[in-house]
């Protein structure tokens, strides 16, 4: 224990907190443990063994199931030890603090009555439980063998004289006999009193233990009980990635599920669905690689980039060209081979969508973190061993990588596709190119009645149901109505680019999140770990991958073990 035990080990600390144990084991006899404290002590050469002390002590008051056998000697005052206030500290009610007075024979001559008084429990410090008073044998005794008969007459001699004998004392709180028979009825009682709290507590240790044995998982030491853990345990995976993808948040993994404010990482589907809202969003706000917006917004812009066909164009923060409505029209106008043809819708869609690829590309990353985000919290839901954790991971993270790389090779395909002549049956493309016409017609016949009433009609018209008048009104207005064939295949051109774009870029989002995302990542999620695989390991590779390590199974030997001990102990304790 390392104490000092001679005056040459000066070093040596004097006191420690080890415990020094001595068992006796035999037929009968109580499950009882006597502790003999050390002293309580004010001064030390070293201050920590005064605190070291002090918690010791204080550390067995504070448990209710320990009865305090306060030993104060004759010879101090009882005002000046300080176990009976930490007793009174710990004790409230003082049902289980009883005063041992000692050393009664070495008190000086005339004192005897305070000692008396104070036995009698008559002195200003009381205890509900009273004092004993009793003597211990001297070393003398002790050396010659003192016999346990002999001891209790010397002790009742020692009382019977004076000036004991006529001091009052209940002879029924003196000698150690007395003491003996008292505490036997006083740990009755106490046990009867702390037997339920004890019950209690072992139930509770026994709820504990059995979390940590569940916690420890099924035992695998053996590839056959590996096997069926891991078969198990692919099947509870595999049915928390059905359900993330199939968004049931309810049943047994509901608590999986449990969204907290705006996280809600592990609801699949979800995230997925946001995910791909915002893919959309960004392509039908940013994926032009030219955006008509006004003079104002392209002036207020700070970044730009030279460019070979214009001398300067300016870039917002997603990368887009900034151009007016007239610079829109002019760059298309400068593409013109002199008539609009349909391979020139080609080349301007293609120049127009060339952001896509990138954003479609950044979306794809960006699910592809969501879901290793899902499947890492899905895994530490259904596998409490960090070792098995990471090697089931290692296997999970191989075929997620193996999808991903599908992915990225279907969205290049669909990229390729975008790449070729444009090609749709949709009706909305043909609908939109109608209303742009009509609406360019109906703003070049406003234009041309405009300047027709302000030229021929000064500023007022009317016109009779005359043939005179009506054809006045057709030669004005034909007169003022003027083709321009390269300005005429320009706003075709720009028509035909804005409504094939439209209908190519709905098309690609849909195809991006349904062919890229939901075909290849998310619909293959539950085969990455299923019990199929499992079942096709062989037996190293299962010991590898999932074996029980040594640490582990010595604690579930101790758990079974505790759990064994603690069945045992509440039927005892019940009966």
């Amino acid at each position: 224990m390392g104490v000092r035990t001679s005056e040459d080990q000066a070093d040596a600390p004097a006191f420690a907190a080890d415990v020094l144990r001595l068992e006796l084991v035999g037929r009968t006899g109580l499950h009882l443990t006597i502790v003999d404290l050390p002293g309580l002590i004010s001064v030390s050469e070293d201050e920590r063994d005064v605190q070291l002390v002090s918690n010791l002590v204080d550390s067995y008051l504070e448990s209710t199931r320990t009865i305090v056998l306060a030993v104060v000697p004759a010879s101090s005052d009882v005002d000046t030890q300080g176990i009976i206030q930490r007793a009174r500290r710990y004790d409230k009610d003082g049902l289980r603090t009883v005063g041992i007075i000692t050393k009664p024979d070495l008190i000086n001559k005339g004192t005897e009555p305070r000692v008396a008084r104070l036995a009698r429990n008559l002195d200003r410090t009381k205890l509900k439980l009273g004092f004993f008073l009793i003597k211990n044998p001297s070393p003398v005794e002790l050396s010659q063998g003192l016999s346990s008969g002999t001891r209790k007459r010397a002790e009742q001699e020692f009382f019977s004289r004076e000036p004991w004998r006529h001091l009052g004392l209940d002879l029924s709180r003196v000698g150690i006999e007395n003491l003996r028979v008292f505490l036997q009825d006083l740990l009755d009682s106490h046990i009867e009193r702390e037997l339920p709290k004890v019950r209690e507590e072992l139930r509770e240790l026994l709820k504990r233990n059995s979390l940590e044995l569940a916690s420890l998982g099924m035992e695998r030491n053996t590839a056959s009980q590996i096997r069926i853990y891991l078969t198990q345990v692919s099947a509870n995976f595999q049915s928390l990635i059905q359900s993330g993808i199939d968004g049931d948040y309810s049943g047994r993994d509901a608590k999986f599920f449990d969204a907290k404010g705006e996280d809600f990482i592990n609801r699949l589907r979800a995230t997925v669905h946001r995910e791909n809202e915002k893919f959309a969003n960004h392509m039908r706000e940013y994926g032009q690689t030219r955006r008509i917006t006004s003079q104002e917004k392209i002036e207020s812009s700070e970044s730009s980039i030279s460019d070979n066909e214009i001398t300067e164009l300016t870039l917002n923060e997603h990368g887009q060209i900034l151009v007016t409505k007239d610079a829109m029209a002019a760059w298309v106008k400068r593409e013109l081979p002199g008539n609009y043809n349909h391979s020139l819708l080609a080349e301007l869609f293609h120049s127009q969508s060339r952001r896509w690829g990138k954003i479609a590309r950044d979306h794809l990353d960006a699910v592809a973190d969501l879901v290793s985000s899902f499947l890492q919290a899905a895994l530490e839901f259904v596998i409490n061993d960090t070792k098995v954790r990471q090697n089931v991971h290692h296997c999970v993270e191989k075929s997620v990588q193996d999808n991903i790389q599908h992915a990225i090779n279907e969205l290049n395909m669909l990229l390729e596709d975008e790449a070729r002549q444009p090609i749709t049956y949709n009706h909305y493309y043909t609908d939109n190119i109608q209303k742009a016409r009509s609406d360019q017609s109906k703003r070049q016949i406003q234009d041309s009645i405009h300047n027709a009433i302000q030229m021929e009609w000064n500023g007022k018209f009317h016109v009779s149901n005359s043939a005179d008048e009506i054809e006045k009104l057709v030669m004005s207005l034909q007169q003022r109505v003027v083709v321009d064939m390269s300005q005429q295949a320009c706003c075709e051109a720009q028509n035909d680019l804005t409504a094939y774009y439209k209908v190519a870029m709905k098309t690609f989002v849909d195809n991006v999140c349904r062919q890229v995302i939901e075909r290849h990542i998310i619909a293959n999620l539950p085969s990455v770990f299923e019990p199929v695989l499992v079942s096709g390991y062989e037996s190293d590779d299962l010991l590898r991958m999932a074996g029980e390590s040594a640490q582990v199974s010595l604690r579930r030997d101790e758990a079974r073990h505790l759990q064994a001990i603690l069945e045992r102990s509440i039927d005892d304790l019940s009966i």
